[in-house]
């Protein structure tokens, strides 16, 4: 069997069963849809007019938080429905709130990481005063975050995070706890697992502009892409692509980026100002 043929075979055989669970477990899925689309309605309403571009400010610690937990829902929701749906055909607890419990884990876990990132984003901030303007560093720190997001998808640790989310199977087996407080826990090392593997993605949404909902269904999709594709190493390597040819098109000519709010041109001006 050839390299390529192999790779969708293994890759076939680590999503079929998460697949087949969704047949059996639609509503569950639906359900989950569902919370997905009033993230997206929701994050649509909440973000008109707060596109700043790259490094976008946050806003308060309580708003932002909020927000980033709607945001994951939203993004996140769709491509670990298949992993919810296996979880909760394998639970010999039959209560409607184990699967719901893990997806809240999952959630909890990116909760954790946005709080990271806006620690990260307040030191950064407070240390380096003005220097991520667009038209000092911010321009040149955006795209070499693209390029970096790009690298990581062909790294080792990528390929093992992202191994853990294309084999639900594997990775419930081998983390299987029985009850509600096991669903959680469950759902928060699996959240663990999906933030090391989309960590670089999520940063170049930050690089890219944070409140952007363009920019953020651009990210879900490839996320999405990466987790269910039977061709795992297409996704990625397609992936590092795209990256790469928008960190170096940032950097070469930002204008051209599509959707990109450009911090200082006209279409800035005429936006509302946060919070209003």
């Amino acid at each position: 069997m050839s390299a390529p043929a192999q790779d969708r075979h293994t890759e076939g055989g680590g999503l079929a069963p998460a697949f087949a669970a969704v047949r059996v477990r639609l509503g569950l899925v639906a359900l989950l849809f569902a919370l997905a689309g009033a993230g997206w309605w929701w994050t649509v309403q909440q973000m008109q007019g707060m596109d700043q571009g790259p490094w976008t400010g946050l806003g308060s610690l309580a708003w932002f938080v909020g927000t980033w937990v709607v945001m994951m829902a939203a993004m996140m929701f769709p491509s670990v429905a298949p992993t919810v749906a296996l979880y909760a055909r394998m639970t010999r607890q039959r209560s409607p709130l184990s699967p719901l419990l893990f997806a809240a884990g999952y959630l909890v876990t990116w909760a954790g990481a946005g709080l990271v990132a806006f620690t990260l984003a307040s030191i950064v901030g407070r240390a380096s005063g003005d220097l991520l303007e667009w038209d000092r560093a911010g321009r040149w720190v955006a795209g070499a975050t693209l390029v970096v997001a790009a690298a990581y998808e062909l790294s080792p640790l990528k390929a093992v995070c992202l191994g853990k989310c294309r084999s639900p199977l594997g990775f419930l087996l081998g983390a299987w706890r029985e009850g509600h407080r096991g669903a959680l826990g469950m759902g928060m090392r699996h959240g663990a697992w999906c933030v090391g593997c989309c960590w670089a993605l999520m940063a170049s949404l930050f690089a890219l502009g944070v409140m952007s909902v363009a920019w953020m269904a651009f990210v879900a999709a490839l996320i999405a892409i990466e987790k269910t594709l039977p061709w795992r190493r297409v996704a990625t390597y397609g992936t590092a692509v795209v990256m790469l040819a928008l960190g170096v098109l940032l950097l070469a000519a930002p204008h051209a980026v599509p959707a990109l709010t450009v911090p200082g041109t006209d279409r800035m001006t005429e936006m509302e100002p946060m919070g209003s």
